[in-house]
């Protein structure tokens, strides 16, 4: 598997699939065409359907400036299309169009250019496991948890850039608290997340103010997502509010170190890498399941390793968050990263609670392993019609053109 710095990723939101690839696959093609007059980007599937409401025609274009583009979202697939977020790059140079380049936007912020082979670094390849059944063994054997794990892996420096991860998270957070108004893109949804914090600072009732204060985190990074804001991708933009909601709220109430934080954040790592490698993190490919269920499961493991628990309990919790988010559908109202995703992220978080606490005690009793679970809902993922995964065409965006 690759290195967790290929899965937190810092960027501008709303969508890793949508604005974060394009974005790099853009830099990519201006670098290698820096004669051209101007250009033209065909975009496909997800990204044709939903690509205006996540800002994809916005990122293109201020990237490829100063140099003109053209955006065109495509009507209809192309038979060999090989991946819903595909896009395709022309090059005019002397009048006329070179250098084609097709590539797929695979999640995360990943783009895979076709007919190329993967780059090659020193983060590829950096972990010899590649399911939680392989890494459990290991580090049984070891004697070592699975942050000493990533650190014999990765390499002591991998704490300096997760302590990055932690400081950005904090400040998405910390600005999402403090702003008010109406997000961008026509829905004038209503930014709830000061709302909800000072709900939760006034309630004396233990229950109900660790329910407002993590939604209230969830909330704000969500919506600092949504309005194009810098947040880290937790496994990716529209699922970044759950990882940072979780253990804010864990280190402000139990008074953990920076150092402990960042140890879960790296078995959290990890579980999300394991989803990525073996399945997928991306909306359009396997639906919501592979962005807040992933997240939801990545969160659950961090709590674990915060209060120390053992690697079955560790599983355990895991695998109960992505499990009961199998065949969760995407279907973004308008295409925007706002409707029912920022919600999703606050009750994900909830969820990830819910999962860490279950266990303590059950852990014992599981009967279903987190390599299956990833493996089901890849399954689930694929075979969800397409027309409710992140193309907003389905579900809820449907109900809600017909509705208005």
């Amino acid at each position: 598997m690759n290195s967790i710095r290929d899965l937190y990723k810092t960027g501008k939101g709303p969508s890793s699939s949508h604005t974060m690839g394009p974005q790099r696959a853009a830099g990519i093609f201006k670098e290698e065409h820096p004669d051209a007059e101007s250009f033209r980007v065909v975009l496909y599937g997800s990204l044709a359907k939903t690509g205006v409401g996540h800002g994809t025609d916005r990122v293109l274009r201020e990237t490829l400036a100063p140099i003109p583009a053209e955006i065109v979202f495509a009507k209809e697939d192309p038979d060999d299309l090989k991946h819903p977020n595909t896009l395709d790059f022309f090059a005019v140079e002397n009048g006329r169009e070179v250098g084609p380049m097709r590539v797929q936007s695979i999640g995360g912020g990943d783009i895979v250019i076709e007919g190329r082979p993967v780059d090659k670094d020193t983060r590829d390849d950096v972990y010899p496991e590649n399911s939680f059944a392989e890494i459990a063994q290991f580090c049984n054997w070891r004697h070592i948890r699975i942050w000493e794990y990533v650190e014999l892996c990765e390499g002591p420096e991998i704490w300096t850039f997760l302590a990055q991860v932690w400081k950005t998270m904090r400040w998405a957070i910390a600005d999402g608290l403090h702003v008010d108004g109406t997000l961008p893109g026509g829905l004038h949804l209503e930014r709830k997340a000061k709302y909800l914090y000072e709900q939760a600072t006034q309630n004396q009732i233990v229950q109900l103010k660790e329910l407002r204060t993590i939604c209230a985190y969830a909330f704000a990074v969500s919506e600092q997502n949504a309005d194009n804001g810098t947040v880290v991708t937790a496994p990716t933009c529209g699922s970044c509010g759950v990882v940072p909601s979780v253990l804010r709220y864990m280190q402000e109430q139990y008074k953990y170190p920076d150092a402990e934080i960042l140890h879960a954040l790296a078995t959290a790592g990890i579980i999300g890498n394991l989803i990525k490698h073996n399945a997928s993190i991306s909306g359009a490919e396997c639906g919501c399941q592979a962005e807040i269920g992933a997240a939801c499961s990545m969160a659950a493991a961090a709590l674990c390793e915060l209060k120390g628990l053992n690697l079955s309990q560790i599983e355990y919790a895991a695998e109960v968050a992505l499990e009961h988010h199998l065949g969760l559908t995407c279907d973004p109202i308008c295409g925007l990263v706002q409707i029912p995703c920022i919600e999703r992220n606050a009750v994900a978080a909830m969820r990830a609670m819910n999962s860490f606490n279950l266990a303590f005690f059950l852990y014992n009793t599981r009967s279903i392993s987190f390599d299956m679970v990833v493996k089901t809902m890849y399954q689930t993922g694929i075979n969800i019609a397409k027309a409710f995964r992140e193309t907003s065409e389905g579900g809820l965006a449907r109900l809600y053109r017909r509705g208005r």
